[in-house]
């Protein structure tokens, strides 16, 4: 969308978008959301080298990781309302340069304070990644399709995952982890042209005076979603359900693998490959099985239950093959989560969905920063109560995971 495009409040609305020009932007708006995914989960293949070559302890680490969702989460208010003023195609221009800016700042750090700045420009200039998709769907594709094509880029965006795997750990042991962020940053740069060229959303009529909301009205309109009874255990489980997987994929599993059962990065980066491509069709199989209502309700309770169980077991049994089977396991289930797109779209009026969105979307980056940082102050002071950094960590995540659900039970839904 251009700068001179109406805003969300025309009633009249835009000509309808031929189906490939609208796969075509999607497509580039995807590549954003893919490097978005590699940033978000790098750390479990980052981890290991930085903790030794700029001596970090667990709960640095935990907080380095936490960095990129605090940012992420945090500046989703401001997303909101640039979607809202200036649309799809001048949000995401603006603010993806700043992934780039970060990623090339990473890879000269010398010290703690410099990683953790990049971090948090990568997590501002990702920020719209995925919510430009969901909105993109919300308006050129049809209703029904809504939950299975956010789906779709859903496991698109996997392949940014899958990148931070084996292809990122051979990079780091043939040269190092610094290299790992100048590729990261040169993939920004080739994904923003993409973008630049094919995302333009056609313009519809134009504005009636006045008719522009200002910032300030657009932040109280989303404040203004917590006044529904739904939105309050809405975020709640926002906050755990996809924080579970990120949080194990995006931080502990390298960690765990090469410290508690004495796997080489490589062969850690084999295992996150796995658990990744057990990801990769997961979001799109589940968008597909939405039953929507009642039934995907209990579908979300039900799976919520099993990832937390799923992280316990991982975080109580330290024998090498469980924990790999636990975590692919988890990678298979992961996209559940995307259910919650499904949710939200029926739980709001069409006035209300972007900004319930974009609610959505702090709530889950917000949550991945609590669940990281707390995971990693529990692995700090584990061994002074006698316990295993990764049995307190693994736990800890499982307790966040058990308590989001529980509060998506108790509290009022739609």
């Amino acid at each position: 969308m251009n700068a001179t495009d109406p805003p969300d409040t025309d009633t009249s609305a835009p000509p309808p978008m031929p189906l490939r020009t609208a796969w075509a932007m999607l497509g580039a708006l995807a590549g954003a959301f893919v490097l978005s995914q590699a940033f978000r989960t790098l750390g479990a293949i980052m981890g290991p080298p930085l903790a030794d070559q700029l001596q970090l302890s667990p709960q640095q680490l935990g907080l380095w990781s936490a960095a990129f969702h605090f940012s992420f989460g945090l500046v989703q208010l401001v997303m909101g309302v640039s979607l809202d003023l200036w649309g799809i195609r001048r949000t995401i221009l603006l603010a993806f340069p700043a992934a780039a800016a970060g990623a090339l700042l990473s890879a000269q750090a010398g010290s703690y304070p410099v990683l953790l700045l990049g971090q948090l420009l990568i997590g501002t200039g990702c920020a719209p990644a995925f919510l430009v998709c969901t909105l993109f769907i919300s308006r050129h594709f049809a209703a029904d399709r809504f939950t299975a094509t956010s789906g779709l880029v859903m496991s698109i965006g996997s392949l940014g995952v899958l990148a931070t795997a084996t292809p990122l750990a051979w990079l780091i042991e043939a040269s190092s982890w610094r290299w790992g962020f100048a590729a990261l940053a040169l993939g920004c740069v080739l994904a923003w042209a993409a973008m630049a060229w094919l995302v333009h959303e056609p313009p519809g009529p134009p504005a009636v005076a006045g008719e522009r909301p200002t910032a300030g009205a657009a932040l109280r309109g989303l404040f203004g979603l917590f006044k529904l009874p739904q939105t309050a255990g809405m975020v709640a489980y926002a906050a755990v359900a996809y924080a579970g997987f990120i949080t194990l994929r995006g931080l502990w599993l390298g960690p765990l693998l090469v410290e508690r059962h004495g796997f080489s990065l490589v062969q850690s980066g084999n295992v996150a490959l796995v658990m990744t491509l057990a990801s990769m069709a997961s979001p799109s199989v589940f968008g597909r099985l939405d039953p929507g209502g009642a039934r995907r309700t209990r579908w979300m309770l039900v799976l919520a239950l099993v990832a937390a169980l799923l992280v316990g077991a991982a975080g109580v049994v330290p024998i090498a093959w469980v924990d790999v089977a636990l975590a692919v396991t988890y990678g298979a289930l992961s996209g559940y989560g995307v259910l919650q797109y499904g949710y939200v779209r029926d739980a709001y009026p069409e006035a209300l969905r972007g900004r319930a969105l974009s609610l959505l979307t702090m709530a889950m980056f917000l949550g991945v920063a609590l669940m990281q940082w707390a995971s990693g102050v529990a692995a700090s002071w584990a061994p002074a109560l006698g316990v295993a950094p990764f049995t307190a960590a693994l736990l800890t995540m499982s307790a966040l995971l058990l308590a989001g659900a529980a509060a998506f039970w108790r509290l009022p839904r739609a």
